[in-house]
């Protein structure tokens, strides 16, 4: 079953949810977690340590709103439109990532964000 998450980012509250595979079980025995996280076009990524192995369902072409764990970075990836990387408006990962998640709702307000912020990523309640 998906484990509810919030992602906190100042004021702003988001709510998400992380699918049951090894990354993501790996990701919720980190939380709660503050990750200082940058832009990279319409994809916020910040290193939050997790050693993880590129899974069998890694992929670099993301779906608007899906949460990944990016290996070769030891980063938290949150996707939410295009990125350099991508061929149209799709989202796109510079490298395979594994995807643990999805933001619940719009994702429209990370377009309002600045080029770095400050996450807090828990269990919710």
């Amino acid at each position: 079953m998906p484990t509810p998450v919030i992602i906190r980012i100042g004021e702003s509250k988001l709510s998400a949810e992380l699918n049951d595979s090894p990354s993501a079980g790996k990701l919720k025995s980190l939380l709660p977690i503050d990750i200082s996280m940058s832009s990279w076009g319409d994809e916020y990524y910040g290193d939050c340590g997790i050693d993880v192995e590129l899974s069998q369902d890694a992929r670099d072409v993301m779906e608007i709103g899906e949460i990944a764990v990016w290996p070769a970075g030891k980063a938290v990836c949150i996707f939410f439109g295009p990125t350099p990387a991508s061929r149209g408006d799709e989202p796109r990962a510079v490298s395979p990532v594994n995807p643990v998640g999805r933001l619940i709702g719009n994702s429209g307000a990370l377009k309002k964000l600045g080029n770095s912020i400050h996450v807090r990523l828990e269990i919710s309640e």
